[in-house]
């Protein structure tokens, strides 16, 4: 039951993301606010990040709109990569609960593309999708290894008082 609220609760906020304006998701008051020396500039500049047909950089961009892309592709990653998580662990044991996971998780990445596409000033984007569908195969894959590593934990089985056949 635990597990289905940690989707609910996951499926919630990404639904109240998805519906807000990028004005409203503005990272870029808090950033300047938190980074008022641009650190790690130098570094960042040498990065380039090709996307939807153009190439995002500091340069094309500025310090705290990059970093703000970088930190919301970041999110697409991590937010669907748990999410596929959450998927494959209420799922029943079965051979194809990986990819059933991954397939939801991709389902759900798309509707929320679209949901985008209704809010004022947001792009869908295909990119974005294939984003959030490589966070969830990585994090399904942690998982897995976790999975194997991890020795299953044995259930203690409670003694039967012995029958006195005497």
């Amino acid at each position: 039951m635990k597990k289905l609220i940690v989707l609910i609760i996951l499926l919630s906020i990404l639904f109240f993301s998805s519906g807000q304006t990028y004005e409203q998701q503005s990272l870029i008051p808090t950033l300047e606010k938190w980074l008022p020396s641009e650190p790690f500039e130098s570094s960042l500049s040498k990065l380039q990040v090709p996307y939807w047909g153009t190439t995002i950089s500091v340069e094309e961009r500025g310090y705290y709109h990059f970093v703000e892309f970088l930190l919301r592709k970041s999110a697409h990653f991590v937010i669907f990569g748990v999410l596929a998580v959450a998927i494959y662990l209420i799922l029943p044991k079965h051979v194809f609960r990986m990819l059933t996971a991954t397939w939801i998780t991709v389902l759900l990445a798309i509707a929320d593309e679209y949901h985008q596409s209704l809010t004022g000033g947001r792009t869908p984007a295909l990119q974005d999708v294939i984003l959030d569908a490589a966070g969830a195969v990585t994090f399904l894959i942690i998982l897995r290894l976790i999975m194997l590593v991890k020795p299953k934990k044995k259930k203690k089985r409670k003694a039967s008082p012995k029958r006195n056949t005497a």
